[in-house]
């Protein structure tokens, strides 16, 4: 198991036992007070005195929001080397922190007229900071740790350094200093000494970038031949590659003084340190940030440098001046072109070491010592708060509460300024979004707003804080705007709006459904109207093939990837799927706006297409449609998921297809994307979260409450269980790993599914007509006891509290001013009495008041206005 889950771990390894908290089981647990307060039934919150819950308490115990802007860690971790005092960080203008390191002994140095030879060198080049480099055998006797013979034969051994002398001299060994990116695990050192090579030393597992090489007996030599069998294998190749060789054996000095500072929960911002004072040397401080223990080393989980010329080395660096300074990290260099920050980093742990990059020499130094206050961060993300909570929920499950507000949380850390120095510097700035308030896609990368993430996040944000919700218009009507000639909308602003994706157009598409559906904004669906047609009857009929389906591979779009960039051509179910979702949701959409025939087109098209999917996309042998016509057969979450929520797949195919996914991708961490391997290896052992929304989704609908919550549970219980904790992953891998090691992001706002899932299927409250000038509230109680919530709406709230003791279910609504709604009561209808205010509006065969009906089985009670409204249910034995 690769995920963080040993004793080390400051969370508790795994999914945790499942907490009930009572609900008093009484009437008054349910009472809607006035409108805007509801009473929770947290026993923890209540009176003491009378027992009674208090108005719209229990749910803030969940929030995570910081308290203010600046944010302090936690804790102190791992301090190595000559730190004192490493708790003085917790504790601003008290004590301070000491960090110290001595001045190391000048390098050994070959004798003037040295040269160097290699079996290969690699060509020179910009290198990763886009300076010129060369990677010839000479760097490395030039005393200059920066620059590294690089040999030219990826993965083929052996590679072979000659040093030569201009005369002999007693040699008692060497020493290998390696680059940092890969260090050679496996070499023999052989010496020329009269007149014939001799075997000096030979070195096997190395894992170390300062190896001194020891001889077996001092030897006079004029020559040294170092043989590399075998080198690390990294992102960057498996090379050979040797900064310096020094002619003496030079243990590496101690460890250099660092601390790590925990803050308990991935955070996101400035970090900011109050230095006091330093020697008078410049020493330097470098910093490295993780999401996850795991992958806290002397390099960073991941920087944004690292993708735009690594000045950074993997960390961000300062030299601290004699007279102390308070310092925010931001994106820059301190001194000329020495000394890079790169400022905003969304992480949890951040390791402070005394050390200086050799490259950044004179500007700063790896030794002296340094005093330090304090250390936080100044918290830019949205900042959630139980007075800014315009939607919460709360039920009896303990988890279930965990992981509403985890997600709450995540996208609280997405939900941000789109500043330049702060999101993807692959291309991604864009002055149409500078300074506005976006959803990005993930904490500490990628940082760009991406439209297949809102089609999750959006709802999240619209559930919790929809003051925000501009957050989501900035996104979708920048990216209209950039809108190409044929139609195509770009997911993103990445790569100057180029990115080539095949399904993010049609997300675009619901998104903006979704949009005007919570907040009721017709002037963004008038205006955006034209974009819609252009994209729907001009783009995606130009990928459309003969059978009526989209297929990846037409009109140049083979090279298009998706939302996982999965390597996938032709009729693929999820693409189309999708299509028949964003058509439905643009006819909805044209129907708004008076268009009747954009609507009626659109509605033929979406029953068109559903026809092809399940003529050519069904595989009656698996119960279950395939991932796509071409290739091997595998069976997808995304498109049996979507098929349906979207209701392509019947009743029978939706039972049978759901079935399949149980049977075949059914993991401890939740449910795989694939059936199979077919399409790489690992993918029935991958979990999205973003995929994995839809299908619980699917299961509410279904009427399968219990395998909805199970996969809820087992799915964000893991990520809750497991380091960063409270946050949801990008992406889950094989064994509940971290599916792209470090580089995944731990805080990704299209993982917060559980959020919308939780409000609008376990509570059951969801609008059902743009800006909540409608809604329905049809509970789906499973083994909850009793669940309450307020959603908010352009009208006020809309509060729902249910209580299920099993033959009993009551349930309260306050319903604001200007929407109607309706009611759809669980259980059999014929086995139930339903009764408001004393009186008995279904008796398991009748109705006695308008608008009380059984449709699908179940009581639906019509045309509720504002108001309070208390419905009780009661089972027949």
């Amino acid at each position: 198991m690769t995920s963080s889950s040993t004793s080390e771990n400051p969370v508790p390894p795994g999914p945790r036992r499942r907490t009930v908290i009572a609900a008093g089981a009484t009437a008054a647990a349910l009472t809607i007070g006035p409108p805007g307060t509801a009473y929770a039934a947290a026993a923890p919150d209540a009176d003491t005195a009378t027992g009674a819950p208090r108005p719209g308490t229990g749910w803030q115990r969940y929030v995570h929001g910081p308290a203010s802007r600046t944010v302090r860690p936690q804790r102190i971790l791992d301090p190595t080397g000559d730190v004192r005092d490493p708790d003085a960080l917790l504790k601003p203008g008290g004590a301070v922190t000491v960090l110290r390191r001595p001045q190391p002994a000048p390098a050994p140095r070959w004798p003037a007229g040295t040269t160097a030879e290699a079996s290969s060198s690699h060509a020179g080049n910009n290198g990763n900071d886009g300076r010129p480099r060369t990677y010839d055998a000479t760097n490395a006797v030039d005393g200059d740790p920066d620059t590294f013979w690089n040999d030219d034969t990826p993965a083929a051994f052996p590679d072979v350094l000659t040093i030569t002398m201009p005369e002999a001299r007693q040699l008692s060994g060497i020493t290998v200093i390696s680059n940092s990116d890969g260090v050679p695990t496996a070499f023999t050192v052989d010496v020329w000494a009269d007149g014939a090579w001799t075997n000096a030393a030979t070195v096997s597992d190395n894992d170390v970038i300062q190896r001194a090489v020891p001889f077996r007996t001092p030897v006079p030599a004029s020559r040294v031949r170092i043989t590399v069998t075998a080198v690390q294998d990294t992102p960057r190749g498996a090379f050979t590659r040797i900064n310096e060789v020094w002619p003496e054996p030079v243990e590496p000095p101690a460890a250099p003084p660092g601390v790590t500072v925990d803050f308990g929960k991935v955070v996101v911002g400035y970090p900011r340190i109050r230095f006091t004072s330093a020697s008078d040397n410049a020493p330097g401080v470098r910093l490295a940030f993780s999401e996850t223990r795991r992958f806290l080393t002397d390099r960073s989980d991941f920087t944004r440098s690292d993708q735009s010329g690594g000045a950074g080395q993997g960390t961000d660096q300062f030299a601290v001046p004699p007279q102390g300074a308070d310092w925010t990290d931001h994106k820059g260099f301190q001194a000329g072109d020495k000394v890079y920050a790169d400022g905003l980093h969304g992480f949890r742990y951040l390791r402070i070491t005394l050390d200086a990059l050799p490259s950044d020499a004179p500007a700063a130094q790896p030794w002296g010592t340094v005093e330090i206050d304090s250390v936080g961060l100044d918290f830019t993300a949205y900042r959630g708060t139980p007075g800014t909570y315009r939607g919460w929920f709360l039920c009896s499950d303990d988890d279930l509460n965990r992981y509403w507000y985890g997600a709450a949380y995540t996208n609280e850390l997405v939900t941000d300024t789109f500043r330049e120095d702060d999101v993807d510097p692959r291309g991604a700035w864009s002055a149409s979004l500078e300074g506005r308030l976006v959803l990005h896609d993930g904490a500490k990368r990628d940082r760009d707003p991406y439209v297949g993430d809102l089609a999750v996040s959006a709802r999240t944000l619209y559930l919790t804080h929809d003051d925000a919700a501009a957050a989501a218009r900035n996104v979708l009507a920048d990216l209209a705007d950039h809108q190409r000639a044929d139609g195509w909308i770009p997911p993103a602003s990445i790569s100057g709006y180029t990115l080539p994706l095949f399904d993010y157009p049609l997300w675009w598409v619901t998104c903006s459904w979704d949009y005007v559906l919570y907040t009721g904004d017709r002037n963004y669906a008038a205006r955006y109207h034209p974009n819609l047609v252009k994209v729907l009857d001009t783009w995606y009929p130009s990928v459309t093939g003969e059978a009526g389906l989209l297929s990846k591979g037409l009109n140049g779009t083979g090279g298009y990837g998706d939302y996982a960039f999965l390597g996938r051509t032709g009729r693929v179910t999820y693409y189309n799927v999708l299509y028949v979702q964003a058509l439905r949701d643009a006819a909805r959409l044209a129907r708004l706006l008076g268009r009747e025939s954009d609507a009626a087109r659109w509605t033929e098209r979406a029953a068109s297409v559903t026809d092809a999917i399940n003529t050519h996309l069904w595989d009656a042998d698996a119960g279950a449609y395939l991932d796509s016509a071409t290739g091997p057969a595998r069976h997808a979450q995304d498109g049996n998921a979507l098929a349906v929520t979207a209701g392509v797949a019947d009743a029978g195919r939706a039972a049978s297809a759901l079935t399949h996914l149980d049977a075949t991708t059914r993991l401890p961490y939740g449910n795989a994307f694939m059936d199979n391997d077919t399409l790489f290896a690992g993918a029935s052992q991958r979990v999205y979260a973003f995929t994995s929304y839809p299908e619980i989704v699917a299961r509410f609908l279904a009427g399968r409450t219990d395998s909805a919550l199970d996969q809820i549970r087992r799915t964000y219980g893991w990520m809750d269980g497991h380091d960063p904790g409270i946050t949801h992953w990008e992406g889950i891998g094989p064994g509940g790993s971290l599916y792209e090691d470090a580089y995944t992001s731990m805080a990704h706002g299209w993982s917060t599914g559980v959020l919308p899932a939780l409000t609008h299927h376990l509570l059951g409250a969801r609008p059902a007509s743009p800006g909540y000038a409608t809604w329905e509230v049809c509970p789906q109680p499973g083994d909850v006891a009793w669940a309450q919530g307020r959603l908010p709406t352009p009208h006020g709230a809309l509060l729902v509290a249910w209580e299920n003791s099993g033959s009993v279910f009551h349930v309260v609504l306050d319903i604001p001013r200007g929407t109607r709604g309706t009611l759809v009561v669980p259980g059999d209808g014929r086995r139930l009495t339903v009764r408001a205010r004393g009186r008995t509006l279904w008796d398991g065969r009748h109705a006695s008041s308008e608008g009380v009906a059984v449709v699908d089985g179940r009581v639906t009670i019509s045309g509720l206005g504002p108001g309070t409204h208390d419905f009780t249910a009661r089972r027949d034995s």
